[in-house]
């Protein structure tokens, strides 16, 4: 019989919860590696910015209460990539600190490995002039200025720093940014299982049971790892794999069908299949990992300025079938009255039952809405400047005389009073390029003890 090695995944990102069930279910089948995938760029650039999560303190301690609990007590490893939604330093102590909240509750002692995956300014901009850092696609060239004004700079670790730690006797380990299924790949690869199998479960585990039919981020999914393929598999009656849930899985945020790149190589999934097995389960096989110049990517986000938004809505058709022309003439009056340079704010209008969703993009831009939804979005180099904006262009929309307009009361409805939004501090991905990989990005992990009473030395 060939051997196996089990990963579950309880969830798509830490926080989203599970439930109890289809935990306590996939631990009776007695796990080799608990592993989550606790952070995304998904979310927009405002988490890595500000340093600050994107998940619910509660939601992610309830999650790694369940994890950490039961990992240690079965001597299961359990082992967290991208913490605290960045993996910046202020997430990973941020998840840090809730670990040993943990550890203090439920009288756990274990090791511990933290591993920052953040890269000194400095060393980018050495590989900049070096020639060493190149731009994703769509992406503008990095520069000195750009690389100045991010607040963090991480780089997505592999997997190598994930099996170090684990090498060192860590029965926890949580990892700073890192490649999505690295958190996943490295303990079974490091004990002899196909690269490119391994890597590629990990891809599809990343999300949990998302890659099921009907499909949950917060429920939990386990990749049965052999010496020829993997096998996915629920723990839930409501949901099931079949080959093409788990298929339509594998081009999740891909470019290219067939290759997707990491750190230190690509996946190769030309010869991969997908077979439905029975009892909701698939078995995949095929996928091949191809060595490649190690590269890591560096992501950062900068300041730009200070948002203020308001929330508002019309069901008049005349004033709906004139929106284009009425946003004009409102947007014309706010920059004259305020004598505002266009280029140095963002006054936007989203209009949802139009074109919200997809902007210029829209291929139907001829509404046939009875109603919209209109998010003024202004952004400004001060708090003060966003919110004059805002007031100034919501009152002038409200009480705009539009042709053929009747009533005169005003043009809009609020759902909320105050009916203006200060939404703080705005920031945009300034660096989001690859970069040849150098010593000075170490990923060097400490290891701790911790107890009940705390980290001892």
């Amino acid at each position: 019989m060939s051997r196996t090695f089990k990963i579950l995944s309880p969830t798509a990102i830490l926080g989203y919860g599970f439930p109890e069930e289809s935990f306590m279910r996939a631990m009776e089948e007695s796990p080799d590696l608990i592993a989550v995938d606790a952070g995304s760029s998904d979310p927009g650039p405002h988490y890595l910015g500000s340093g600050k999560p994107f998940t619910d303190r509660a939601g992610v301690k309830r999650d790694l209460r369940y994890m950490i609990t039961a990992g240690v007590k079965q001597g299961i490893p359990v082992v967290i990539g991208t913490a605290g939604g960045s993996g910046a330093a202020p997430h990973l102590e941020w998840c840090r600190q809730i670990i040993l909240e943990i550890a203090k509750e439920e009288s756990l002692n274990f090791t511990m490995a933290v591993i920052p995956a953040d890269v000194s300014k400095d060393v980018v901009h050495a590989a900049l002039d070096a020639g060493k850092i190149q731009s994703l696609d769509f992406v503008p060239e990095l520069t000195h200025e750009a690389i100045d004004a991010t607040t963090y700079i991480v780089a997505q670790m592999g997997i190598e720093p994930f099996q170090e730690a684990l090498r060192a006797g860590a029965q926890v380990v949580l990892g700073g940014r890192a490649y999505d299924p690295a958190c996943f790949a490295a303990l079974p690869i490091m004990v002899g299982f196909d690269e490119g199998l391994a890597l590629h479960c990990g891809k599809i585990l990343e999300c949990a049971a998302i890659a099921a039919t009907p499909g949950s981020g917060s429920d939990c999914a386990m990749g049965i790892l052999d010496e020829t393929g993997f096998t996915l598999k629920t723990f839930n009656q409501k949901r099931q794999f079949t080959a093409t849930s788990a298929a339509a899985h594998t081009l999740y945020e891909k470019s290219d069908p067939y290759f997707l790149p990491g750190p230190g190589g690509a996946l190769n999934l030309k010869a991969c299949s997908f077979k439905d097995v029975g009892n909701g389960q698939v078995r995949v096989s095929g996928s091949v990992h191809e060595h490649t110049p190690y590269t890591v990517k560096l992501e950062g986000a900068r300041p730009v300025g200070y948002r203020t938004l308001s929330i508002a809505g019309t069901r008049d058709s005349i004033m709906i079938a004139d929106i284009d022309n009425i946003l004009l003439e409102v947007r014309k009056s706010v920059e004259k009255n305020l004598s505002i340079e266009p280029d140095s704010v963002q006054l936007n209008f989203h209009l949802y039952g139009k074109n919200g969703v997809m902007g210029k993009m829209e291929p139907e831009p001829d509404t046939t809405s009875y109603e919209l939804g209109i998010l003024l979005d202004v952004v400004a180099p001060s708090q003060a400047t966003a919110d004059s904006i805002c007031s100034l262009a919501r009152s002038t929309l409200l009480h705009y005389g539009y042709a053929g307009r009747i009533a005169t009361a005003g043009n809009l409805a609020f759902p909320f009073s105050p009916s203006d939004i200060r939404a703080g501090l705005v920031y945009e991905f300034s660096i989001y390029h690859l970069m040849e990989y150098t010593p000075e990005i170490a990923f060097k992990f400490r290891l701790e003890n911790v107890t009940a009473e705390g980290v001892m030395a």
